[in-house]
């Protein structure tokens, strides 16, 4: 039996394997966590409505401070939508063309990743 430390996206396990031999059958052991696991995300907050046709993405990951829009706000391009914080700078997430908030699919103090969807437009 060998027991070796297994370290899956930043939780570690500790996990016990036996060697078998030809034709033994295998039995998978339950994997116990060492550290508490990160929280579960929650469900991005949706707005009422359907998500529209313009997708306004995070272009890095980090953690939104603000939301400047709301559903049914009219924007042109250039308008401030969101506040980012990326390595400890305010980032603002403009629209990218003209157009009506058809969902705001984050809210105050989410993590994002990189690619996420933040608002949507029609």
């Amino acid at each position: 039996m060998k027991n070796y430390r297994i370290t899956v996206n930043g939780v570690a396990y500790e996990v016990s394997v036996e060697e078998l031999d030809q034709g033994a059958a295998v039995q998978t052991p339950a994997a116990a966590p060492v550290a508490a696991p990160a929280p579960a995300k929650k469900a991005p907050a949706k707005a009422a409505g359907a998500e529209g046709s313009i997708k306004v993405k995070a272009p890095m990951p980090g953690k939104i401070l603000e939301i400047k829009v709301k559903v049914g706000d009219v924007v042109k391009k250039g308008d401030p939508l969101v506040v980012l914080e990326a390595m400890k700078m305010e980032n603002e997430i403009y629209a990218g063309e003209n157009g009506t908030v058809t969902s705001v699919n984050i809210t105050v103090g989410d993590m994002v990743e990189g690619g996420a969807v933040l608002v949507t437009m029609d």
